[in-house]
């Protein structure tokens, strides 16, 4: 009797451990697309001159700001 309670609470740890990695995953998941929604948002602010200043054309701000999201 108390051998099965021992597995069941090794299986409940296990389960504990998927349900924080799974938290885990959605937080840093949520934390890039903050910081992607920031950076084109920052981006698409800057008029066209100041993109030219920077060497930037607006069709490249996604991939820009996906870069930023990613690397990070």
């Amino acid at each position: 009797m108390a051998y099965a309670t021992n597995i069941n609470t090794a299986s409940q740890g296990a389960a504990a451990s998927r349900f924080s990695a799974v938290l885990n995953t959605l937080r840093t998941g949520m934390a890039k697309r903050k910081l992607y929604r920031n950076t084109l948002n920052e981006l698409q602010s800057l008029n066209d001159r100041e993109l030219a200043d920077l060497g930037l054309h607006r069709s490249m701000l996604r991939r820009i700001a996906y870069e930023a999201a990613n690397q990070a």
